[in-house]
């Protein structure tokens, strides 16, 4: 059987955000449905730890770091409309970046054929100098610094599936040639990015590659758009890792968005990443946890992802979308990115 790692930690429940759709019971129900179900058994946890300021200075400023610091440890308020932070934020999402770091070691150092963070505060919409979208610290960008600068690789992918565009990253590795930063997203939406003119710039122009969707879209639109957009630029780019942002808003039951997702389509994603991985980089795979607000589809989605990891059968308790919901036909949209990206 597979050796999947699970990073997780008491302190992720202390980031208080009240009523806050991104709170502390996403996780408490997933942690119940993995043991419930047995899968808790079947995984190896990786014990996370605090990143370091200077592990965190490879992503965002030193003055970020430190206003968010003060924030917190002074009782915590609004850092905009949607994004709060608690007394233990600060040290909560110091716990998720150090976290995901963690599981990257593992893998890269073959502890580990695969790992996931089921980590909060979540990170992908945190730019260098600005929490939003619920974001603290950039947990993806952070390990994928950690892996270019302390393990020596050069290219990493980063796949996000997250319903929303990962601003935050994309800023992150905009100009980076060692980052391909790939994501499939509902467009126009929060935050507003994404667009497929968005490819890069500098030495960074071309591996930028977003797939911006209509409301609406599916597991068979998802699974046309990675196989014929993230497929050949990813074989074309030879990562040595793959980090994924699973957001499992994309599910047709949460309702923080209008997409058709269902279980059985995330296991396919999971599966074909898991495969891309094997093919690529000897299975080097690390997840870490985004969005996904309903409690029973986010913990289905993320039961199904390791089911896939470790090799066992995926169940899909809430089925498909019912009534579906009719939406554009992306083909021409993909035909448009695959000769702006020069994609077979």
């Amino acid at each position: 059987m597979s050796k999947v790692g699970i990073v997780y930690h008491p302190i992720y429940l202390e980031h208080d955000t009240g009523g806050h759709p991104e709170n502390a019971n996403r996780l408490v129900e997933v942690l119940s449905v993995l043991e419930r179900s047995g899968v808790a058994s079947q995984l190896l946890p990786v014990a996370p730890r605090p990143a370091t300021t200077a592990e965190l200075m490879r992503v965002h400023t030193a003055d970020y770091i430190r206003a968010i610091e003060m924030t917190s440890v002074g009782g915590g308020g609004w850092l905009d409309a949607d994004t709060v932070v608690s007394r233990k934020s600060y040290e909560a999402a110091l716990y998720a970046a150090g976290g995901l770091i963690e599981a990257t070691s593992a893998v890269l150092r073959q502890e580990l054929d695969s790992a996931f963070g089921l980590v909060r505060p979540p990170g992908h919409h945190a730019t260098p100098s600005r929490a939003m979208g619920f974001c603290l610290f950039n947990n993806v960008a952070v390990a994928a610094r950690h892996a270019l600068a302390d393990f020596g690789l050069e290219r990493i992918l980063i796949v996000d599936f997250d319903v929303h565009h990962g601003n935050g990253t994309q800023e992150a590795f905009y100009h980076d040639p060692s980052v391909l930063y790939f994501s499939t997203h509902q467009y126009p939406f929060y935050p507003g990015t994404g667009g497929a003119n968005e490819v890069g710039v500098g030495e960074g122009e071309g591996l930028t590659v977003n797939v911006p969707l209509p409301a609406g879209c599916g597991d068979e639109e998802y699974l046309q758009a990675f196989e014929e957009i993230l497929l050949p630029a990813a074989r074309r780019f030879q990562p040595q890792l793959v980090l994924v942002s699973a957001g499992y808003d994309i599910h047709w039951a949460d309702r923080l968005a209008l997409m058709q997702v269902s279980t059985t389509g995330i296991g396919h994603m999971v599966a074909l990443l898991r495969g891309l991985a094997q093919e690529l980089c000897q299975g080097r795979l690390v997840f870490a946890l985004e969005g996904g607000y309903y409690y029973p589809s986010l913990a289905a989605s993320v039961k199904a992802t390791f089911d896939v990891l470790l090799g066992n059968p995926v169940d899909d308790p809430l089925g498909p979308a019912t009534p579906a919901r009719k939406t554009s036909d992306i083909a021409p949209l993909l035909r448009a990115i695959k000769e702006r990206h020069q994609l077979a």
